[in-house]
């Protein structure tokens, strides 16, 4: 399984991207799909999950609201839309996937078998 992570770039607070995972040889429709955020010198974190091709979806409270997860079966893509961006927003955005994930441990790095290289993401003030 190959991961493609895609759509960052740099966006004024309030403002809106939207992050592409395009996965390869796995079918979108077993597998779970995370993203998770870093910042440098800090741990990376749980951002939103597709939980098994989108029977459900979870959000960090932080992003509850403003983000939004779709998805398009053909092209074995999950995407993250990010409104009302913030600047505490800014990181480097994973997407991670698995078939093995519950949903009691989506939040955890340690279920994912699989990651993308990351997209940055830079919200200016």
């Amino acid at each position: 399984v190959q991961l493609q992570a895609s759509g960052g770039g740099l966006v004024q607070a309030g403002g809106s991207l939207r992050l592409s995972c395009a996965a390869s040889g796995r079918s979108s429709r077993r597998y779970t799909t995370g993203w998770f955020r870093q910042v440098p010198g800090k741990e990376r974190e749980f951002v939103a999950v597709d939980f098994r091709g989108g029977s459900t979806t979870y959000f960090a409270d932080s992003v509850k609201g403003r983000f939004t997860l779709s998805r398009d079966n053909a092209k074995n893509t999950v995407y993250l839309q990010m409104n009302s961006l913030k600047p505490e927003d800014t990181a480097v955005y994973y997407c991670a996937t698995s078939e093995r994930v519950i949903s009691s441990t989506v939040y955890r790095e340690s279920s994912y078998d699989f990651w993308g290289q990351g997209t940055q993401v830079t919200v200016s003030s």
